[in-house]
């Protein structure tokens, strides 16, 4: 406390790719409106004090894409929490997608391809 007020702070979370950069992650909860534009977004469950990566997504439209497989992540892969990255450039966000999914290979994006893009055309990995 100072003066009289207290600040919060931001429940972030730093993630590494395969290539070794760093990439800081917010909790959605602190993004409220969620964001109507491009960004990475991580379904985390805890390991202890570790975030376990069950889900890394990308998405052009955050707002509009986030929730698509939570309901999922949360019965299947025990998922609790959603932590996002805003970012508007499409090459740099499937960049960045591919680094963590090379570095973490979350269950829900096994195969290559993320279980809300299956469902949505209807073909699975293999």
């Amino acid at each position: 406390m100072f003066n009289g007020w207290e600040r919060a702070l931001t429940r972030q979370i730093d993630i590494a790719g395969q290539s070794g950069t760093l990439y800081r992650y917010k909790a959605l909860e602190e993004m409220r409106p969620v964001p109507p534009g491009g960004a990475n977004f991580l379904y985390v469950k805890w390991d202890g004090g570790a975030p376990k990566i069950v889900y890394a997504g990308e998405t052009d439209s955050l707002h509009r894409s986030v929730f698509e497989t939570w309901e999922d992540a949360q019965a299947r892969f025990g998922a609790t929490e959603i932590f996002a990255r805003l970012n508007i450039t499409g090459v740099v966000r499937r960049g960045e997608h591919e680094d963590i999914i090379a570095q973490h290979a979350p269950p829900m994006n096994a195969g290559g391809e993320p279980l809300a893009d299956r469902r949505k055309t209807g073909r699975t990995a293999g």
